[in-house]
């Protein structure tokens, strides 16, 4: 017998061959959709689950050859790859997720996922009879119509997590709120699943209470054990950047040995591998690693065959009749519409505004996780008897997924105004919203300083924050320029050797770590590697990326033994002045003069450290306000603003007049008022709520000149631990006069300047406030 006789009957079959040319197939075919559908804004997931459509028996595989091929013998390999796939997907996607946002919103999140689920589920139920009379299904009745209420009323998660991130929002305010409502909408539906997935074996109400009961061990069990292990592994670790290849092995065979456990024991994993990722300690050499091995991993290789494995099941060629025409269009449009009108009247009663709404039901939408997983289980416990059923189910599940990703495309692209960049000022901003900040750093000295900033930045201890810190490495004009984040590393991931960064790396990480464990802070890390020339637009294209409202840029001159402050690279001065420039947030520059504040701000036994605003006016100094308001709200910081005016204005009614009633303060601004008005009026704000009730002190400095302004500034320089300015204001001229005489760094405005200055005397660390342009014409005119 010939070869060509062996392969038209199956009979020679190498698993490791065929299943290998098969997802190499599979993964070349999406590279080159991505490749066609990226310039015209569509997700990766799009792509990839368009390659398996083509690749499965709606196209390719409709060819004899190509379907012996792709489907003799080979089936249940595909079923136990996608059953790996789904274990790390979601152990990732838990790693990934921002917990204490979606318990901050657990209540918002889940009356979305409920409204849209809860009328799908009563459209399934409605629309089971039809299907079982037209599909000539024989199984169970109640059984269809939960598998129906799956396919109808699941949100895969995976596929709206990637398609967020492809498409940029998922760091908004929608796209969190998106992602945590489906999420719960898969627990939801994988409660469904289990209940279909009980037939499989025959026990009864006890065992079953009692395999229950195992289930809950065995997820407390590893959660916990994950918990003292991975402490275990952090401390052996310590002089080392990552954790050893054998130790990240141990790590997932612990979560893959119980997952197949718990699926043995008839239960979907689904859920418990998303709580193993979710409670995974993150703070610590093995979360970061975890992070860079499994992200590069399941985005590059394990996302796209899964996505494509969806697509392959589809078979669109079973749709060559009216009848079954009807089923999957009715299906697919009752899914439409529960979605739809689930999460509309959801977001009605949550009063969110109509057109997020809009575009939350649209994710809502997006299939091909667990509903392909129950229209599986449910063939293999004869729950669902009709192949006609499967494989129309399974069709409509693929085409609404084609469907709605390029419609999301379009919706994202069209609601720009909602999902795109809009930086709030400091200035307008509630110390109560949370915090989103990129604290930059080029090496491990100013770590320090710049968490505790962090820490304090944060104000009182209810506040959210989503701090990031970005390690800044200088790469030579005739390297490659690389981008690379701590969870998505673009190096040899077969490696534990970095060769970027050197040392500075494990310096860096156990300050992170530090702080971690002190605060229960997770600070977000990320590595950029780039030409100086170009840095800058890695910093602020990431600042954007994640919805910054600050960047926090280290000076380029460092302090000394002696005290002094020495200069370091020029490009370090030079992407300042560049971010500075082209920033859509604002930008603040810290001049670090051994800020003991950065350990101290961390500590429960900390002291109170003494932090001065100085106020000259403009919106920079507005800003630096703002701002300072946070820090004047933290239990360890004692603040005090100090304003500095003219002393022809000693005796006039310009300042703050402790005496004037709160309604007289609080009074509307009027577009013709001048910046010394606009001043006025947040000072007096800012008096009558912080200043009145003893949390912040208020000072005025009366000067003639800059001469007596530096002479004010030398008498407190011992006074506080850290300055806070604005770079540039449109104050009085008269108070900075002559003080540009011996300016040397314009970029930190005439009094930031002089604070960093070598010649002046002072202990304290500096930071310089920039409040953004949205024109970003950034104002030359310094104090």
């Amino acid at each position: 017998m010939n070869y060509e006789d062996c392969f038209s009957k199956g009979e020679i079959f190498n698993p490791v061959l065929a299943v290998g040319t098969q997802v190499s197939c599979l993964l070349v075919i999406s590279h080159v959709f991505q490749l066609l559908l990226r310039p015209l804004g569509q997700a990766d997931p799009v792509a990839q689950i368009l390659a398996g459509f083509v690749l499965g028996p709606s196209c390719l595989s409709h060819i004899e050859r190509v379907r012996t091929f792709f489907f003799t013998n080979s089936a249940d390999y595909y079923e136990t790859m996608a059953l790996y796939a789904r274990i790390v997907i979601m152990f990732l996607i838990g790693l990934e997720t921002d917990i204490p946002y979606l318990i901050r919103n657990l209540r918002l999140a889940s009356i979305i996922a409920c409204g849209s689920s809860l009328i799908c589920t009563i459209f399934a139920i409605a629309v089971t009879s039809f299907v079982y009379e037209e599909t000539g299904a024989h199984g169970s009745g109640v059984m269809m119509a939960l598998t129906v209420a799956v396919i109808l009323s699941n949100t895969a998660a995976p596929f709206l997590i990637r398609l967020a991130h492809d498409l940029r929002f998922a760091s908004t305010d929608t796209g969190r709120l998106a992602i945590s409502a489906s999420l719960i909408g898969d627990a939801y539906s994988v409660f469904l699943l289990i209940i279909v997935s009980k037939n499989q074996h025959d026990y009864n109400l006890g065992q079953w209470f009692m395999l229950g009961f195992i289930y809950v061990i065995i997820l407390v069990a590893v959660i916990v054990g994950n918990r003292y292990l991975v402490g275990w592994m952090n401390r052996r670790n310590r002089n080392q950047k990552y954790l050893k290849n054998a130790e990240i092995f141990v790590l997932l065979a612990i979560v893959f040995v119980a997952a197949m456990i718990l699926e043995s024991m008839g239960y979907s994993s689904i859920i418990a591998c998303f709580l193993f990722g979710a409670t995974f300690p993150r703070g610590g050499k093995a979360g970061r690693t975890l992070l860079i091995k499994l992200s590069y991993a399941v985005h590059n290789f394990v996302l796209p065959i899964y996505f494509g494995y969806s697509g392959f099941k589809a078979d669109i060629t079973l749709i060559n009749s009216f009848r079954n025409f009807a089923i999957v269009s009715i299906v697919m449009l009752l899914s439409i519409g529960g979605k739809v009108t689930g999460t509309l009247a959801a977001c009605f009663y949550l009063k969110i505004p109509l057109n997020e709404g809009v575009l939350l039901s649209f994710l809502m939408n997006l299939k091909g996780h667990v509903d392909l997983l129950a229209l599986t289980i449910g063939v293999e416990t004869k729950v669902t008897s009709s192949k006609i059923f499967y494989s129309l189910m399974m069709s409509a599940v693929v085409i609404n997924s084609l469907i709605w990703g390029p419609l999301i495309a379009f919706m994202v692209r069209r609601e720009s105004d909602v999902l795109g960049y809009k930086h709030l000022a400091f200035e307008f901003q509630s110390p109560e919203s949370e915090l989103k900040l990129l604290a930059c750093v080029h090496g491990p000295r100013p770590v320090a300083t710049m968490i505790g900033l962090v820490a304090t930045a944060k104000g009182p201890e209810s506040v959210a924050i989503t701090p990031y810190l970005m390690h800044l490495i200088e790469l030579p004009e005739k390297t490659k320029s690389k981008n690379l984040l701590y969870h998505q590393k673009e190096e040899d991931e077969l490696s534990d050797d970095d060769n970027y960064g050197g040392n500075d790396v494990v310096e860096i990480n156990q300050a992170v770590d530090i702080f971690a464990a002190e605060t229960g802070v997770m600070i977000h890390q990320v590595k950029v590697v780039a030409p100086f020339a170009c840095m800058f637009a890695d910093v602020c294209e990431f600042a954007e990326d994640i919805r910054a409202s600050i960047i926090i840029l280290p000076f380029h001159k460092h302090q000394r033994i002696d005290g002094k402050l020495e200069s370091g690279k020029e490009g370090i001065r030079i992407t300042n002045q560049k971010v500075l420039r082209h920033a859509k947030c604002s930008v603040a520059i810290l001049v670090d003069r051994g800020l003991t504040a950065g350990t101290s701000y961390t500590s429960g036994t900390a002291s109170l450290q003494h932090v001065a605003m100085l106020f000259f006016g403009g919106p920079d100094d507005r800003e630096a306000l703002g701002i300072s308001k946070r820090l004047g709200m933290h239990h360890h910081i004692n603040l005090t603003v100090i304003r500095f005016l003219h002393t022809s204005e000693r005796r006039q009614n310009m300042g703050v007049n402790i005496a004037q009633k709160e309604d007289d303060v609080l009074m509307a601004i009027s577009s013709r008022e001048t910046e010394n008005d606009i001043d006025n009026s947040a000072l007096t704000d800012f008096f009558t709520r912080y200043v009145t009730s003893g949390e912040i002190g208020y000072v005025e400095k009366h000067v003639e000149n800059g001469r007596e302004t530096a002479c004010a500034l030398r008498d407190m320089a011992d006074m506080y631990s850290l300055f806070i300015v604005g770079k540039g204001g449109s104050g009085d001229p008269n108070l900075t006069t002559g003080m540009s005489d011996w300016e040397e760094c314009p970029e930190l405005g005439k009094v930031g300047d002089l604070l960093a200055s070598s010649d002046f005397d002072l202990s304290g660390s500096v930071l310089v406030i920039q409040q953004h342009r949205p024109s970003n014409h950034i104002d030359e005119e310094d104090h």
